[in-house]
């Protein structure tokens, strides 16, 4: 098996600017890229975003360096199959990111062996599409170019729309919120994303603000609190809430699967360590009856085709996918972002071809 690493630091066009009340501004997405060659030439690969030590805590370069570090000390030669389902000792004491990018890698290669798109491989059915609706973002900016860009991707058919607030003034948030509401109406599903911004005395008097909007769910209103406040906090709410900073892992999940409360959650593959963990935790939720959205943090074309394979053959109430959108410089093109669904190709695997010439190589064996 022949490994190699691959960087890329991949931007929006269309004056995007990513900004949130957990990130601030984000110049562009530091992407580093696992691929597997195997003997017979198949060729798989898996990406992890970097740059969010705002969520996970860990430095791009910290992450890197594990990677670097880590990868020559596994042997990847035996059945992805058998390694998904039981992964080397070295690899289940890595890092979430780096769990990550080697889960999606095998991933991509056993269901590529399959000959099968990858959702089929995941449990989709034989010949369905590889698509699913999703919803778009709304980062903080002046209001100008906040409706300019909601109007965009309206007409593209995105009627699907969450809005960031909690980085400043609240009653900017409001106003922006507002505008949607008169300029669309209530043909478009609203949400809201506060990032963790709120304490809870202070986010009870902003819900109830933001009741009049009929939102679907505000995400994460408070900080990560333990799961019995988070649930007292939700059964008073006006608007259901949805977790996401708090759900940093499978211990996590099993207890929001315990149910008994109305809180809904965000799964993510680059908290939860892949799509191996992150399937497991989408059909924890599903049994115990908490409803759970599957998205992503903005992320390139192979990350965000991972999470939509997922989707495709889960079909979750919410989902998140709009990370690769628009990106100018991407080096695995091909999903299909229009009338509110981003699609994959029908081929094995992943079905986006990877294109190394597009990045800085790091490392290979």
């Amino acid at each position: 098996m022949r490994l190699s690493l691959h960087r890329a630091l991949l931007t929006y066009g269309g004056g995007l600017t990513l900004h949130t009340a957990s990130s601030g501004k984000v110049a562009g997405l530091d992407a580093l890229y696992l691929r597997l060659v195997d003997g017979d030439g198949v060729e798989a690969v898996g990406e992890v975003r970097i740059n969010i030590a705002y969520l996970n805590g860990l430095a791009a370069e910290t992450v890197l360096a594990e990677a670097v570090a880590l990868l020559p000390r596994l042997d990847l030669s035996g059945d992805p199959v058998a390694l998904l389902a039981e992964p080397p000792a070295l690899l289940q004491t890595a890092s979430a990111p780096v769990r990550m990018l080697l889960d999606m890698a095998l991933h991509d290669l056993a269901a590529k062996r399959a000959g099968l798109p990858l959702a089929e491989f995941l449990g989709l059915a034989a010949g369905a599409p590889v698509e699913h609706p999703t919803n778009q973002t709304l980062f903080i900016t002046d209001d100008t170019t906040f409706l300019a860009q909601a109007s965009a991707y309206v007409e593209r058919g995105f009627r699907d729309l969450k809005v960031r607030i909690g980085a400043g003034d609240f009653e900017a948030d409001v106003t922006r919120i507002k505008l949607l509401r008169e300029r669309f109406g209530a043909s478009l599903k609203l949400a809201a994303d506060a990032n963790g911004a709120w304490d809870a005395e202070t986010a009870r008097g902003h819900l109830d603000r933001l009741a009049s909007f009929d939102l679907a769910y505000v995400e994460q209103p408070v900080a990560p609190a333990p799961l019995a406040d988070l649930a007292r906090f939700a059964e008073t709410s006006p608007v259901p809430i949805m977790l996401d900073e708090s759900v940093t892992g499978e211990a996590e999940v099993a207890a929001i699967a315990n149910g008994g409360h109305r809180l809904m959650a965000h799964l993510k593959l680059v908290k939860l360590g892949g799509l191996g963990p992150a399937l497991r935790a989408a059909r924890s939720l599903r049994a115990a009856g908490v409803p759970f959205m599957i998205g992503q943090m903005n992320e390139g074309g192979l990350a965000t085709a991972a999470a939509l394979h997922l989707c495709a053959a889960l079909r979750p109430r919410f989902a998140e996918l709009y990370g690769a959108d628009g990106i100018e410089n991407d080096p695995a093109e091909g999903l299909d972002y229009r009338n509110g669904t981003v699609a994959a190709p029908q081929a094995p695997g992943l079905g986006l071809t990877f294109r190394p010439e597009r990045t800085a190589s790091i490392w290979e064996n």
